[in-house]
């Protein structure tokens, strides 16, 4: 772990990488939400290796990691249950020119790991099965609109979402025009919005709980809603599968969707996504039943043996392991401990965190309690500083409680520069140049 001290910290094989990087890929990742505009200037690492909850940068640096692989390592780094499991398959082939059993077990795995679901289809990535999920809603229902929860980040890369954000070059506005928005918790807004689009909307999407739990009644009112109106109801469980419950937020609130998406923790950071749901709707998609084909999902690399491999490994894990309960212990020490730190140097109304234990994110608020780039600057500094790599507390299995304690001390350290930033009314000369940017925004 970094010693150097909280000015000490100097990453000078990750700055040539970064230039690098950028020289060749737009963005320097690929990922935005792994740009180096997300971290402070000159303290962007570039990741050599990861083992558990720890990853190392090529300048030797090492740090506990949260949120790791934008929550979707949640078991922990090179988890020797899904590396083995990734080995035996790839010594056997890992893309055949028709279906291999591999596929007819990690579609029974996951139907029963997820039993409010009679089909599914795998992927490998979290936009083509929501994407997959609008396509399908539409040829359903022979409707063209798509209502999205408006308060919920992202869906998709594809045009029918990415047109509703600040980053809307190049897409036509008639696109965007089909995709309209509810906001969560509302149901009496959602109701009026189906109104107003009285049988032009396909789809309700939406996370099932995200930073807040559901109001009471409200996903039970969302499934009456879209009943009532013939709208198809699709849960993107991206982030609430298996962090919720093994089976998703539907298998823990016990609303069941007609569609639902999932990814991220399903392969431990492998690429493997699903869209999974009724029978009825999925065999649109297929070969037995009557009507038009629907272009569902075809993909030349869905169904990759070893990705598939590392599917059943993770589910297996959470199941026999119990990670989820984990997950939340761990989230709730490090809540508790990050709330102490914060109230005890006089930032608890500045430095908050928020969200279900297992899926934790912060809050770095300025002198008026308004969201702040400039503190989150600050904060993310003397985080890296001190050998914690954390664009949220998103835990995985793999943290000790020595990791947690470790995190709980440098954000104590971090929150004493904050007092001392809110107190001269300037977080800029803490901040070391400019300050981090939020990923959707309409200039560089």
């Amino acid at each position: 772990m970094n010693t150097q001290g909280p000015e000490g910290l100097s990453l000078p094989r990750s700055r040539q990488a970064n230039e690098r990087l950028h020289a060749m890929i737009p963005g320097g990742a690929h990922t935005y939400a792994k740009g180096d505009d997300q971290y402070p200037d000159d303290l962007a690492p570039v990741i050599s290796h990861g083992r558990g909850a720890h990853v190392w940068d090529v300048d030797g640096n090492r740090y506990v990691e949260y949120g790791s692989g934008l929550r979707s390592v949640s078991l922990g780094h090179a988890h020797p249950r899904v590396v083995e499991a990734v080995r035996r398959e790839l010594d056997r082939g890992s893309n055949f020119v028709r279906p291999s059993v591999v596929e007819v077990e990690a579609a029974e795995r996951f139907l029963a790991t997820v039993p409010t679901a009679e089909m599914v289809k795998f992927a490998k990535n979290g936009s083509d099965v929501t994407t997959a999920a609008v396509r399908l809603a539409r040829a359903v229902t022979g409707r063209a609109r798509v209502a999205i929860c408006g308060d919920h980040p992202f869906y998709s890369v594809d045009d029918w979402f990415i047109g509703t954000t600040p980053m809307s070059a190049g897409i036509p506005a008639a696109t965007t025009d089909l995709t309209v928005a509810f906001p969560y918790g509302d149901l009496a807004a959602t109701e009026e919005l189906l109104t107003r689009y009285r049988d032009e909307v396909a789809c309700l999407i939406l996370e099932p709980a995200t930073h807040t739990e559901p109001p009471p009644g409200y996903l039970a009112g969302l499934r009456q809603l879209a009943d009532r109106h013939g709208c198809v109801l699709v849960f993107d469980e991206m982030i609430t599968g298996f962090r919720w419950s093994e089976a998703g937020a539907q298998g823990l609130y016990g609303v069941v969707p007609d569609l639902s998406t999932f990814g991220k923790a399903l392969g431990n950071g492998c690429a493997v996504s699903a869209l999974a749901g009724r029978r009825d709707l999925m065999e649109w998609g297929g070969l037995r039943h009557s009507g038009d084909r629907v272009f569902l999902l075809s993909t030349t690399h869905g169904a990759e043996t070893h990705s598939l491999a590392a599917a059943m490994a993770v589910q297996t894990t959470y199941v026999e392991e119990g990670v989820t309960a984990r997950l939340h212990a761990l989230g709730e020490r490090l809540a508790a401990g990050v709330r102490d730190a914060a109230a005890g140097m006089g930032v608890a109304d500045h430095v908050t965190v928020r969200g279900r234990a297992s899926n934790l994110v912060f809050a770095t608020l300025d002198e008026n309690r308004r969201p702040s780039q400039p503190y989150r600057t600050l904060f993310l500094r003397r985080l890296l500083a001190g050998g914690v790599l954390a664009p949220s507390f998103v835990v995985s299995d793999a943290l000790s409680d020595a990791d947690i304690d470790h995190t709980v001390d440098v954000v104590a350290q971090a929150c004493a520069v904050y007092r001392k930033a809110l107190d001269a009314g300037d977080p800029t000369p803490c901040t070391g140049g400019r300050p981090v940017k939020p990923v959707f925004r309409r200039s560089v």
